[in-house]
């Protein structure tokens, strides 16, 4: 499978990165992955002044390769890059030759250029939705999500959410064991779908370096809506209950349950926000029925206990 990255100017080097680090580490692992980096011209000036080298020629694609469009870093969709005719249509043309095209941040605009917005799904950065949706209004944006994916046209949010998208693609087609291996060698703790919102518990509680915390995190993020003991977590990490819980409140300042709570919380609120009722978003994510759902999201925000 053929990875192409199509540079445009002043893009962000986590954009490009990130998702290059995940395909290039599964190729290390075995997995048939191969690189490529190509641009309208072969200096591309970078949104943190790093300059970057690519390939003004674009190597043959077939219905199984990848063309990705990472994001620049200007402050609106108006001001961002603005590629040739010529490029647009080899975007168009792959995927109509049944190929994918994907994007991270404000690369869905580039997709939007080229038309392959129009009537799917999509999603940017949370500080660019309102634009990319008034830019093309037949394009459905989806806020505050990951990643989505509609009629090989898979869009993400800013940054960091190439990784998930690019960890992803790669679950898709080598399985889960596959993009597991490579985000732990990547020290990525959790894989997040793409329906997690953009500033989650999953982002706001991974700022520690305690490996036994970042298991038993990985495993309530994998089972929130499913009941898990302490004697079960504790397992999984290798440690004592006490230690970790201790550990876990040192570390996130939240107990293993009210981290727990706080996910079943946020994805119940996604699923309301998208037409569930409360009783089928509180069965959805494990409460036995709606009225602890309805006291937590009536509680203040469930933020680190002081």
């Amino acid at each position: 499978m053929k990875v192409v990255f199509l540079l445009t100017p002043h893009l962000h080097l986590l954009d490009l990165a990130g998702p290059a680090q995940v395909f290039s580490t599964a190729a290390e692992f075995g997995y048939p992955y191969e690189l490529f980096y190509v641009a309208e011209r072969e200096e591309v000036p970078t949104a943190q002044g790093l300059g970057l080298r690519a390939s003004t020629m674009w190597p043959e694609l077939a219905a199984e390769d990848l063309i990705m469009v990472p994001g620049s870093g200007q402050p609106t969709l108006a001001t961002g890059p603005r590629p040739r005719g010529s490029t647009l249509d080899r975007l168009v043309a792959h995927h109509a030759a049944g190929g994918s095209v994907a994007s991270v941040c404000s690369g869905a605009d580039v997709l939007g250029q080229a038309c392959l917005l129009d009537g799917r799904r999509c999603t940017t950065h949370h500080g660019l939705q309102d634009e990319l949706a008034r830019r093309y209004p037949r394009a459905r944006v989806e806020r505050d999500v990951l990643f989505v994916l509609d009629e090989r046209v898979v869009t993400s949010a800013g940054i960091a959410s190439g990784i998930d998208l690019a960890l992803h693609l790669l679950a898709t087609r080598h399985g889960p064991a596959a993009a597991a291996r490579v985000a732990r060698d990547m020290v990525v703790y959790a894989r997040r779908t793409g329906d997690e919102s953009q500033n989650s518990a999953m982002l706001r509680h991974r700022w520690h370096l305690r490996d036994a915390v970042h298991r038993a995190q990985d495993q309530i993020d994998t089972h929130y809506a499913q009941p898990l003991r302490l004697t079960e977590l504790a397992a999984v990490t290798g440690v004592s209950e006490r230690t970790l819980t201790r550990q876990f409140v040192e570390s996130t300042g939240l107990t293993p349950l009210r981290y727990q709570q706080m996910l079943r919380v946020e994805h119940a609120e996604h699923m309301i926000s998208h037409g569930e009722t409360v009783e089928a978003a509180a069965h959805a994510v494990g409460f036995a029925d709606a009225r602890m759902l309805r006291r937590l999201r009536a509680r203040a925000p469930l933020t680190a206990e002081k």
